[in-house]
């Protein structure tokens, strides 16, 4: 069977739009009318993740922009541009082609790592910044680096810095991906089930997609080498004077819950964090309702 991005245009309540931006062309969910929310999701998914956190953005007043990164799902998927900087740019511009002015970011995964970098890379667009699973870039930095248990999880990103060999693992028969999603969950829960597990590999098969994902990987390890890697780094050390809300899962086995704090020192702004107990990497379909919980009160909060 041959795989196209139409699969990623998953029918439900929202609308499916494509937006150019930034020299490229994105696809984006849309539902509800309101302050916008974008909303970016991880590795090794695509805008679907957010799907249960829409609607309750939707039903609570908010519009809830769902967009698949460059090189996922319905997206365009340039040979380049996969650098952090580049991703912020693209979230900005997204934002404007959808007609927003500002925007709170909401991001898991590697689209938490992006919506960190937001306020300083993009301060003009960004209101305020909500991570999933991911701590601010320079403390997971240091984590991988000085937090045993953590540089074990990091096994994954030793592996894809390899050419061609991970391309060719998350495109054939969909293991790779599904063993991910299985051992980054929590063990006591029951996500996902065998039809997501086996959406996300389809995904993942589309033409390009595994390559693309792979490279987002290759520039955040490569760079710390370069003058382009030096440089992110040292802006990422302005303090952040948006509100900040970090969730995290107790069992992540990705990002451990024991090397995620400690970003509140890069925070000026109000800054508020939870673990959420029970629960593995994969916090908005492993724990949907307390998700959007948690995000719906923080949004109203900001007024």
């Amino acid at each position: 069977m041959t795989l196209d991005a139409s699969l990623a245009l998953v029918e439900g309540p929202w609308e499916h739009r494509f937006v150019a931006a930034n020299g490229a062309r994105f696809h984006v969910a849309e539902l509800g009318d309101g302050p916008t929310v974008l909303l970016l999701h991880g590795f090794p998914q695509f805008w679907w993740a957010w799907r249960h956190q829409m609607v309750a953005l939707a039903e609570a007043g908010y519009r809830a922009c769902a967009m698949d990164l460059r090189g996922y799902g319905a997206s365009d998927k340039p040979p380049r541009g996969y650098d952090t900087p580049t991703s912020a740019t693209d979230v900005a511009s997204v934002l404007r082609s959808l007609g927003a002015s500002t925007a709170t970011v909401v991001g898991h995964g590697w689209g938490g790592w992006i919506a960190w970098s937001m306020p300083t890379l993009q301060p003009t667009v960004t209101r305020a910044v909500a991570s999933l699973s991911m701590p601010h870039p320079l403390v997971f930095r240091k984590a991988s680096f000085t937090h045993a248990g953590q540089l074990r999880a990091n096994a994954y990103l030793g592996g894809l810095q390899r050419p061609f060999v991970p391309e060719r693992q998350m495109t054939v028969h969909g293991g790779y991906v599904q063993r991910l999603l299985r051992e980054w969950a929590s063990p006591e829960g029951i996500w996902p089930s065998p039809e997501e597990a086996r959406l996300y590999s389809d995904a993942m098969a589309l033409p390009f997609v595994a390559h693309s994902a792979a490279e987002y990987y290759r520039w955040v390890v490569r760079s710390q080498l370069r003058p382009d890697g030096w440089r992110f780094a040292a802006r990422m050390r302005t303090p952040i004077r948006v509100p900040v809300l970090q969730l995290h899962g107790e069992h992540d086995r990705a990002v451990l819950a024991s090397s995620a704090g400690g970003s509140e020192a890069y925070c000026e702004g109000r800054f508020e964090r939870h673990l959420l107990p029970g629960v593995g990497h994969f916090l908005p379909e492993e724990a949907p309702e307390r998700v959007s919980t948690r995000l719906v009160r923080w949004l109203d909060d900001l007024g």
